[in-house]
């Protein structure tokens, strides 16, 4: 039994630390991937999870999985296979500590996970399926996660979507919005950044927010805009919440993921569906993530970076 399900990639994050005389950067190797990271932070704070997913049969992909079970995520649903490699990415930071990517994924193991390797009985347990866009961006991954959001929404489940542009992985950016955008009509709950909303629609995360909502029938958008904290919006319920004091961030990787789970699990705790939540409800649940994910920028990598439940304020 779980309360969440993710499907989507885990690989592993490698980011420069130093480069050495030659200019070469040196790396250090971080486990990650956008749902593995959102998986993290709910069960960091209680909440019971799992993933559907691929790796390869190496080195990376039996150290991912035993990463994943010593956090307590159920990996029943992750694929070992012989005949792809594990992802990997590559994570250049600037002084900001904000993200350049580059990807060892042609195809990466994550992109070839078939619908008939899914194990059905984890969605059919769980409350919520969360995904994302870097499996929509090849096949048959992107028919796997189709038809899973499709296999869950006919059974009453919540549908939870993180775009997670990563615009590298792409043949052309139309195909990215237009899998972005199918991926909003399917969905419940949407965790977006701010320069997704501006690479979507050209617009302010409040005017984005409120088109999510009424042009797409999403019950509930989250846009994170970093150290400014996010604005939420709902039908009936807009706002925004910041951070409560300023950090200094050494790396964003997996921040947004580790908000969108962290306000995920406070919506559930809540027990009431996303678009029946009141404004005050809404500025906790808000106000809860950005401290969370604030806490996890002061330190590298994305899922060892989440908080532990006494350290947020």
């Amino acid at each position: 039994m779980c309360d969440v399900v993710a499907i989507g990639e885990l690989l592993i994050d490698f980011t420069c630390v130093g480069t050495d005389e030659y200019g070469y950067p040196e790396m250090q190797a971080h486990p990650g991937g956008a749902p593995a990271n959102f998986l993290a932070s709910l069960t960091k704070f209680g909440i019971k999870t799992a993933l559907i997913t691929k790796v390869g049969n190496d080195a990376f992909g039996h150290k991912l999985v035993k990463t994943m079970s010593e956090i307590g995520v159920n990996t029943s649903g992750i694929v070992i296979a012989d005949d792809v490699f594990t992802t990997l990415a590559f994570v250049t930071l600037d002084e900001n500590g904000e993200r350049e990517f580059s990807f060892a994924r042609k195809p990466g193991a994550d992109t070839k996970l078939r619908f008939e390797e899914i194990d059905l009985s984890l969605i059919d347990s769980a409350k919520l399926l969360h995904f994302g866009t870097l499996s929509l961006t090849d096949e048959p991954s992107r028919t796997a996660v189709y038809k899973a959001v499709e296999y869950a929404k006919s059974r009453g489940k919540i549908i939870s979507f993180d775009p997670n542009l990563r615009e590298s992985l792409w043949r052309d950016l139309e195909s990215a919005k237009e899998q972005i955008l199918c991926g909003l009509k399917m969905a419940d709950i949407v965790k977006l950044s701010r320069e997704e909303a501006e690479f979507l629609f050209g617009e302010s995360p409040e005017k984005s927010a409120a088109k999510i909502v009424n042009d797409y029938g999403v019950k509930l958008v989250f846009v994170t805009c970093g150290a400014d904290g996010c604005v939420y919006r709902s039908k009936n319920v807009s706002g925004t919440a910041g951070l409560l004091k300023k950090v200094k961030a050494i790396d964003t990787t997996g921040a947004g993921d580790i908000f969108g789970g962290a306000a995920v699990g406070q919506i559930l705790r809540l027990k009431k569906a996303p678009e029946e939540l009141s404004a005050q409800e809404l500025s906790h649940v808000a106000g809860f993530a950005c401290r969370v994910a604030a806490v996890s920028v002061t330190r590298p990598g994305g899922i060892y970076s989440v908080p532990e439940p006494g350290e947020i304020g």
